[in-house]
């Protein structure tokens, strides 16, 4: 098996997901895995195709993500890790597919309106 390059998005993050076989090393930004996400809720979130899918061992994943912040770049790993799952094997997409992995999260933050403080902050309401 050659290597699966997809890519997946999260707000401003681009992960770009390198699948190959091996042994469940994951490397990001040419880091560990386990340095780069600090908490287990966002290591949880990346590994989460692979525990659903049974391939925790069984794919060396290489990864390269810039942009956004830490949970928008787990989020866009999961996205790219899901996708290339689906390309190695078509019966992962009924797995993973009920669970929202493929789906892209089209929430953007709202750009801010010149004259007001914020993006939605309302005009300071005056009787008189």
């Amino acid at each position: 098996m050659e290597t699966v390059h997809k890519i997946g998005r999260r707000k401003t993050a681009v992960a770009r997901v390198y699948l190959s076989e091996g042994s469940g090393k994951i490397t990001v930004n040419k880091r560990e895995f386990a340095n780069y996400f600090s908490t287990s809720t966002l290591r949880y979130k990346v590994q989460q195709p692979l525990a659903l899918t049974e391939n925790i061992e069984t794919f060396d994943i290489t990864v390269n993500v810039f942009g956004g912040g830490v949970t928008g770049q787990a989020e866009a790993i999961r996205l790219a890790i899901s996708r290339a799952l689906c390309e190695i094997d078509a019966d992962n997409r009924a797995i993973l597919k009920p669970e929202g992995l493929l789906t892209r999260d089209p929430r953007m933050v709202e750009r801010k309106k010149f004259g007001q403080k914020k993006a939605r902050k309302k005009f300071q309401f005056s009787k008189r």
